[in-house]
């Protein structure tokens, strides 16, 4: 079944919605939601290329890496601090995270199962345990056990010890 569309023979008038006002019919601005009727086949409608507006489009591109974060002496009022200039000299290193935050989380795990990981560590995992060991030993005065994954480089400590294991690590210079 063949429809009658007038406007597709030349000669017949094309109705025409415009929509964007940087659209220019024969030298002259039109305004938007004008409806003209425009002759078929002519090219009459310039489209004006703009990189002015481009700015706003930019702004809603998220960036594709954090930025680096600006230099500071002390702790930020988010309570972030930055690393030091010189990693520590020990046989283990903890790289920040992409976001430069310390790698320390803790864990709920069936409903009463708490723990403390730390991620992204580097060099003697198990250097780095007996240091946190001995340093839990001294503030709770318990022997905690720990669980070490040498293959995803990933230490666990049993009860959650973020907050004290994040500002011993910011003072051992991570």
């Amino acid at each position: 079944m063949l429809q009658y569309e007038p406007w597709k023979k030349p000669g017949h008038l094309q109705p025409v919605k415009i929509l964007s006002t940087h659209k220019q019919l024969h030298g002259q601005p039109v305004s938007n939601g004008m409806s003209l009727c425009t002759p078929v086949g002519e090219a009459n409608a310039k489209i004006i290329q703009s990189t002015e507006e481009y700015k706003f489009v930019e702004r809603l591109i998220p960036p594709s890496r954090v930025p680096i974060p600006p230099k500071r002496d002390g702790p930020a009022p988010s309570g972030w601090t930055p690393p030091a200039e010189m990693p520590p000299a020990l046989p283990y290193m903890i790289r920040r995270s992409r976001m430069h935050n310390i790698p320390v989380y803790t864990d709920l795990t069936h409903g009463s199962r708490k723990t403390t990981i730390i991620r992204k560590v580097e060099g003697d995992i198990w250097a780095l345990e007996k240091d946190v060991k001995e340093f839990l030993q001294q503030l709770t005065g318990k022997d905690l056990p720990t669980q070490v994954n040498e293959v995803t480089m990933i230490l666990r400590v049993k009860g959650h010890f973020d907050v004290e294991l994040k500002e011993w690590l910011v003072k051992k210079g991570f």
